[in-house]
């Protein structure tokens, strides 16, 4: 007969599940805030509940979306913070949906420890909930995993899971973008989650910096400035789709505008974008100093300031910019729709 040191064999081993299911009660209540009448199920089963209120959608189509918060992680790690990570987390996956028309409903993560460390993980989920909130979405489950050995101490790597709806007639796919239309830029928050290998190589690696030195420039520390959150485009995007044809809709993650706009053109058209129409941020600038980085690479690799593109017809800028503006927001008129022919897909100009 096993004795009774053998119940604990398995935390010996590094997962304790008895903190697992603690952890579990301590985040109900978080999560909980996220909840809407749809969601039918409670935090700790094996799989999420939630119930579809159609409205007036007549043809729904389910539009889902993965993403992480990459090497970003590293900076929260550095500055011992952990609750915002999960913003950026929440932010990169239901924007990207946005780019098709889809109002989000739910949500789902996976947060994977080597040990689980009660305090940093509750924080990891209290920002994802707070990222839920912003969207507008629930967080009806997820998954916290214990895997010892796998990562350093009080490390951990985050995956979201965001689904949301949209109408199969009100689908937003590009293809209706035409010669003549204009390009509005909505402003980002910062670097967002993307370029932070090439960020921590210049700020760590060349200039010797920390996390706690004062930037003149940023008008904070340089780990407040990286640690920034993602901005959550679902408030602005649900409103303008409410009151605006947009024909098309560019998330500006990893790849830049170079990468990411192109993605929404048809064949036959070329966006025009003027870099000079925007105010970019002052990380930008510093990043492209200090590491020499030719303007090519900073537009293939940074949003440069700009989250999100849409495109609509020249009649309705001024509204549309106008309706952005009032929820205290930025945005820009940064270019126009051209023929493309044999022509590549973008082109900068100053």
């Amino acid at each position: 007969m096993a004795d009774a040191k053998s119940k604990d064999r398995y935390a010996e081993a590094g997962v304790d599940i008895d903190a697992g299911k603690r952890f579990v009660e301590v985040i109900k209540p978080i999560i909980s805030k996220t909840f809407k009448s749809n969601v039918m199920s409670d935090i700790g089963g094996y799989a999420g509940l939630y119930s579809v209120n159609l409205g007036n959608i007549k043809k729904p189509v389910l539009v889902s979306s993965t993403d992480g918060v990459g090497t970003k992680l590293k900076i929260a790690f550095m500055l011992d913070k952990h609750d915002t990570v999960g913003i950026d987390l929440v932010a990169m996956c239901v924007n990207d949906i946005l780019v098709q028309g889809a109002i989000p409903l739910f949500f789902l993560d996976y947060l994977s420890m080597g040990k689980l460390n009660h305090d940093i993980a509750v924080e990891v989920v209290r920002g994802i909930s707070k990222g839920c909130e912003q969207a507008e979405c629930a967080l009806i489950g997820g998954e916290t995993a214990e895997m010892p050995g796998f990562y350093a101490e009080n490390e951990y790597d985050l995956a979201g899971f965001a689904t949301g709806l949209v109408d199969a007639d009100q689908i937003i796919d590009g293809s209706e973008t035409a010669i003549g239309h204009c390009l509005i830029g909505i402003a980002s928050s910062g670097l967002h989650s993307n370029g932070y290998s090439l960020v921590r190589k210049i700020f760590f690696d060349w200039l010797k910096m920390s996390v706690s030195d004062y930037v003149d420039e940023f008008g904070r520390t340089l780990g407040e400035e990286l640690i920034e959150p993602t901005k959550i485009y679902v408030k602005i995007i649900g409103n303008l789709i409410k009151n605006f044809h947009l024909f098309s809709i560019s998330h500006i993650t990893g790849g830049g505008i170079t990468e990411n706009l192109p993605r929404m053109l048809p064949k036959d058209c070329r966006a025009v974008i003027s870099r000079s129409s925007w105010t970019k941020h002052p990380i930008f600038h510093f990043i492209k100093k200090a590491g020499n980085i030719p303007e090519e690479e900073m537009m293939r690799t940074f949003n440069n300031g700009i989250g999100l593109i849409i495109i609509v017809s020249e009649k309705d800028v001024q509204d549309v910019m106008q309706q952005i503006q009032a929820v205290g927001e930025k945005a820009y008129q940064i270019g126009w729709i051209e023929k493309r022919g044999r022509k590549s897909a973008l082109k900068f100009i100053d």
